[in-house]
């Protein structure tokens, strides 16, 4: 059986590509909000680091009505270390929207969620967005989207999707492409004409989500099945599982099996409520019927991958099953001399809670004792730095203090051999970079797999690189492309060992002694490479003050002030001129920490240290 008056679709594109601003306008042209309601930008991205950062981090579902079909659409992340939230996403919906860019085209991203949906046999609808950019392609966009679906072995079927040209950021969308052409031209005419005054909507993108997304199977006759693949917490009633409900029927009151994903025997529970979406709010609901996302309260054992099912009958859905990580980081207390002065939360267990806590909810995240013989010492596995660096930068906003090892790629042994992650990375660079970035990325034993100029004055290039030849290179790609080149990256699974690659070149000045950093021996220490701290900073034995300009690790004093005498000359006692500091972000510092070195960080500091005592 299906069920004819919903429809799940998530929204699935590479990072910037549009996907919550094409929510926005969903959401506008649904008549969610009134005519003069406040609603900020990118209203789907409610987490304060999701604004910060401009990304999408944590996947969220809404919901529109359109000819009385209720459409709940899912936001996915668009960067590939929040894959997690993808994979588990593709478990809720019945199609996908594929967002990609008019110029940029079909990104790593792209082609994971693509592998993603093609292999639940998802049917796509696609819209090239952006289509007012000056330097768009679309025509070329299109060939690179068939071609990237038949790298991934899709059939015919597949490949029968409908394409849309929209604008997200004026709500508008069109069958072909030359209607919208014709339909800027119109717009960047003198005057001004609105898109209002031009009858543009996304009225056709509506049409197609309804007539080609086929609607969720399920009986609601049958015992219900309700597949846990999110979790939320409420202040009134506690924690919230949300999934789809394959079969059956829930209320509020019913007496429920939950079924554990490990295969553990069954609990029996009592639903406090259901909430069902509506818009962006959720709202309670006496009756939840199969083919609905939902939320349910009342199940404080429930996490991800859990089935929530009929006590009589219980039945198991498959659990949620998403790709193993690729990076590891050791997480421990904050052992330096200035523990304790900036956080509240010190100590191994509540990190541990904290960790495990992490852990059920994103089901990318693996939390696991360093060793044996050190129970304060936590791996913690994920899929990429930026995942590892929004983890956490969230614990260090929480009120922790940490000590972070530097990361370290997962190296498995197959037929004797060992492997290591390789990722398949995508580089946009103006023409003029190209030298240098192929020269770096060549040392870090990448190996350039496609070169293509697209005449616009950029080229790309696709280069499958070991993951840890990627660590510490994002920084230096920016440097050398002088902030004009883009690189994107998605794990091609594991390969063979591909040799021993070159850290980083450049040694540390460590600080030989406590104290507080002066302006007369950072001034003198400034010749000798680029400086972390400023005047008035605390010191430590061990901690890394700055950067050698040569690859040794020298000791230094920046406490060592200058002797007094009663002698004067003309000149030399003229105010000491500095460098600002180099101040390194979380993400930068987590990319420099060396295997030598660990990674202080608290509420208000990013410290970098060596392991060992000062010399």
């Amino acid at each position: 059986m299906t069920i004819p008056h919903i429809r799940n679709v998530a929204i699935i594109a590479h990072v910037d590509h549009g996907k919550t601003t094409l929510v926005d306008a969903m959401l506008w042209q649904s008549g969610l909000f009134r005519d003069n309601q406040p609603v900020q930008e990118r209203v789907m991205d409610s987490l304060d680091l999701e604004r910060e950062k401009g990304i999408t981090i944590m996947a969220k579902n809404t919901s529109v009505v359109y000819r009385g079909v209720k459409i709940n659409i899912v936001d996915t992340p668009g960067h590939a270390d929040f894959g997690g939230e993808v994979e588990r996403t593709l478990t809720m919906v019945d199609g996908a929207l594929l967002l990609v860019d008019a110029s940029e085209g079909p990104l790593p991203q792209t082609r994971f969620v693509l592998q993603k949906a093609l292999e639940r046999r998802l049917p796509i609808v696609c819209a090239v967005n952006k289509i007012d950019r000056q330097d768009r392609r679309p025509r070329e966009v299109l060939d690179e989207i068939y071609s990237l679906l038949i790298d991934l072995d899709a059939d015919d079927e597949q490949l029968d999707f409908p394409v849309f040209y929209t604008n997200a950021k004026i709500g508008a969308a069109w069958t072909s492409l030359e209607a919208a052409e014709a339909a800027l031209a119109q717009l960047a005419r003198p005057g001004q004409p609105t898109p209002a005054a031009l009858d543009l909507s996304l009225e056709p993108l509506f049409e197609a989500v309804v007539d080609r997304i086929p609607a969720p199977g399920g009986d609601p006759a049958a015992p219900a099945q309700f597949l846990v693949t999110n979790l939320d917490w409420s202040d009134y009633v506690g924690r919230l599982a949300i999934g789809p409900l394959r079969n059956g029927r829930l209320r509020a009151g019913q007496e429920v099996a939950l079924l554990k994903a490990d295969g553990s025997a069954a609990a029996r529970a009592t639903l406090k409520a259901v909430y069902s979406y509506q818009g962006l709010a959720r709202t309670e609901a006496e009756l939840a019927e199969a083919g609905d996302i939902v939320a349910l309260a009342g199940l404080p054992e429930a996490f991800i991958g859990d089935t929530v099912a009929d006590p009589d009958e219980p039945r198991a859905l498959p659990p949620v099953v998403v790709d193993e990580p690729t990076l590891t980081m050791e997480f421990s207390v904050n052992s330096s001399p200035l523990a304790g002065r900036e956080g509240k939360l010190l100590t191994s267990r509540q990190i541990k809670a904290r960790l495990d806590k992490e852990a059920l909810y994103n089901v990318s995240v693996r939390v696991s004792q360093a060793a044996e013989d050190s129970a304060d010492v936590f791996k913690v596995g994920a899929r990429g730095e930026l995942q590892l660096a929004v983890l956490v930068e969230t614990m260090r906003r929480e009120g922790f203090e940490l000590t972070l090892g530097p990361p370290r790629v997962v190296v498995k042994e197959i037929d004797g051999r060992p492997h290591e992650p390789l990722e398949l990375t995508v580089v946009d660079v103006p023409e003029e970079h190209v030298g240098v970035v192929t020269e770096k990325l060549t040392a870090r034993k990448g190996q350039v797999v496609k070169l293509a100029n697209h005449g616009a004055g950029r080229v790309r290039l696709e280069v499958e690189i070991p993951a840890r030849g990627l660590v510490g290179y994002r920084s230096q790609f920016m440097t050398d492309t002088r902030g004009a080149g883009l690189l994107n990256s998605i794990s091609l699974g594991l390969a063979p060992w591909r040799g021993d690659i070159k850290g980083r070149a450049n040694g540390s000045l460590v600080a030989d002694r406590q104290g507080a950093a002066v302006t007369y021996a950072l001034y003198h220490l400034q010749p000798r490479g680029s400086i972390f701290v400023s005047p008035g900073d605390p010191v430590y034995p061990g901690l890394i003050v700055g950067e050698n300009s040569r690859p040794e690790d020298i000791w230094v004093n920046p406490c060592k002030e200058k002797k007094l005498t009663n002698i004067r000359a003309s000149g030399s006692d003229e105010a000491l001129r500095l460098t600002p500091p180099r101040r390194l972000s979380l993400e930068e510092a987590i990319e420099y920490v060396r295997e030598d070195e660990v990674l202080e960080v608290t509420p208000k500091s990013v410290r970098l240290r060596k392991k060992g005592p000062a010399k």
